[in-house]
């Protein structure tokens, strides 16, 4: 018998598997329902409605799909992961709206996609007032979101009894799609356990340091995902905690770095985690940024020498709050008009591919440098061969190829999209801030969508359109822009 692969698209696959994530989504309903019922809060009552329809329309794919062929190709891969992350923003605002703790649905899906491509940007103008079932949904979006909705699920996928390569493929962000394990399965489980340990140490420090429980349990899962929500309306400047503040550093800095090199260290392969050229080049832009940006306010903010180390921590925080692109708060850096392009630039890079980060990725920045160097070198020695090495390996000519292809479009999204907010109403400087801001999925932009400002004022359309470049941003193009070739669907 022929896959259905080979003759068509396998549509019954893909209702099967978004049924099963529906499932998963539902589970999560029910834990923030268990919460609300804890805190006598009403949601409990919209949490246990969102928990049904999630739960009936999944339980429905999967028996009504039961059975299907379990061939998946490229077209399927990048139907399950695209519209995976829809639907759940579909189902997942239902709570918000319901409430009316964010009436408008263009809001709710706002605030939704923003979480679950852990992006950040919210339209609530005060915080504190949500109940504390629906803050924990807020930060569980991210978390989902952080890893990937189906590389978590690729985990327990040999329950739905095929091999998910494809998804994986779809799914995973940056270059490293290093297999930890010979099945697709268990490099995903491995990569589980080490965000999940990541998760439980970012809580437990962030109680020792001085945070109850419930908001370090939400601010652990914010920022092990570089999601950017929390708690206060303040961000972390709230609590005013150097100790909390190096924390959220160091925890956004592991969290910017390729999962896969923490598993490697655990191994023993401590050279293959300290030499990573990505690693070492992420690390050292955080440091080169922060001198810079402590250097440049010499003169400029009035502050004393006494204050030099509180000064470059609210840097370091800053600096790793964007690269990582987690959107924490710390200080307001909206006034360092003197670096605000290197603020936007370090949004623009991201962090690490295999991270929970977004942005374009260090390594494609590094490769792309490393092209235009030995192109000069071509020129001045025509006859001479300088492949492009990374990692003391040689870099396929292909693979460059697609590396300045996706930097190329990137920056053509970035500016065709700044062209679009303008047109919608927004100033200049808002525009292009947050377009870089969602397709980086970074969450704060500048002028009046700054860290201390959200998205509420926006127009309906933009809201819409940024959250169209949340989700292209969060699986890095191609996976979204494909299912818009005709081509691609082509037998």
């Amino acid at each position: 018998m022929r896959s259905k692969i080979k003759t068509g698209f396998n549509f019954k696959i893909v209702v099967y598997i978004q049924g099963g994530l529906l499932v998963i989504e539902s589970l999560f309903f029910l834990l923030c329902a268990a919460v609300a019922l804890y805190y006598s809060e009403q949601t409990v009552t919209y949490f246990g409605i969102s928990f049904g329809i999630s739960a009936i329309l999944g339980l429905t794919a999967l028996i009504s799909c039961r059975g299907a062929s379990t061939s998946i190709g490229k077209r399927e891969g990048s139907v399950i992961v695209t519209f995976t992350w829809i639907l759940f923003s579909f189902i997942g605002l239902i709570p918000y709206w319901l409430s009316g703790n964010i009436p408008s649905f263009a809001d709710a899906f706002f605030e939704t996609m923003s979480g679950f491509t852990t992006t950040g940007a919210t339209i609530l103008n005060d915080i504190e007032v949500l109940p504390k079932s629906l803050l924990l949904w807020r930060s569980i979006t991210h978390w989902i979101g952080g890893l990937g909705i189906i590389v978590i699920t690729m985990a327990v996928l040999p329950i739905f009894g095929f091999n998910g390569s494809q998804i994986y493929s779809a799914e995973v962000t940056g270059l490293s799609k290093e297999k930890l394990h010979p099945k697709v399965s268990g490099t995903a489980k491995r990569l589980l356990l080490i965000y999940l340990f990541l998760s439980a140490a970012g809580v437990v420090a962030l109680w020792l340091a001085g945070m109850n429980w419930f908001d370090a349990v939400n601010h652990s899962l914010s920022t092990v995902s570089t999601g950017g929500f929390s708690t206060k309306n303040m961000s972390i400047a709230y609590w005013h905690s150097p100790a909390i503040e190096w924390i959220i550093i160091v925890l956004m800095t592991c969290s910017g770095i390729n999962l896969s090199l923490y598993y490697f260290l655990i191994t023993g392969k401590i050279k293959r985690f300290l030499y990573d050229e990505e690693m070492r080049t992420f690390v050292n832009i955080i440091l080169l940024s922060t001198f810079v940006i402590t250097i440049s306010q010499f003169g400029i903010l009035d502050f004393a020498l006494a204050d030099l180390g509180e000064n470059i921590r609210g840097n370091l925080f800053t600096v790793t709050s964007l690269i990582t692109t987690t959107g924490f708060v710390s200080v307001d850096y909206s006034g360092w008009l003197a670096v605000v392009y290197i603020l936007l630039l370090l949004t623009f890079i991201g962090g690490s591919a295999g991270s929970t980060a977004g942005g374009v990725k260090v390594i494609r920045i590094i490769l792309v440098f490393k092209y235009c160097y030995y192109e000069f070198k071509r020129m001045i020695h025509p006859h001479a061969v300088f492949p492009v090495r990374y990692n003391g390996r040689i870099v396929k000519e292909d693979i460059v190829t697609r590396m300045l292809a996706f930097v190329l479009l990137y920056v053509i999204m970035s500016l065709l999209g700044s062209a679009v907010l303008c047109f919608s109403g927004l100033g200049f400087e808002e525009s292009i801030s947050s377009m870089i801001s969602c397709l980086g999925n970074v969450g704060p932009g500048l002028g009046h969508l700054g860290p201390v400002d959200n998205y509420h004022a926006i127009p309906s359309f933009a809201k819409w359109f940024m959250s169209f470049a949340m989700l292209v941003g969060r699986l890095e193009f191609f996976t979204v822009l494909l299912l818009f070739v005709p081509a691609f669907w082509k037998k």
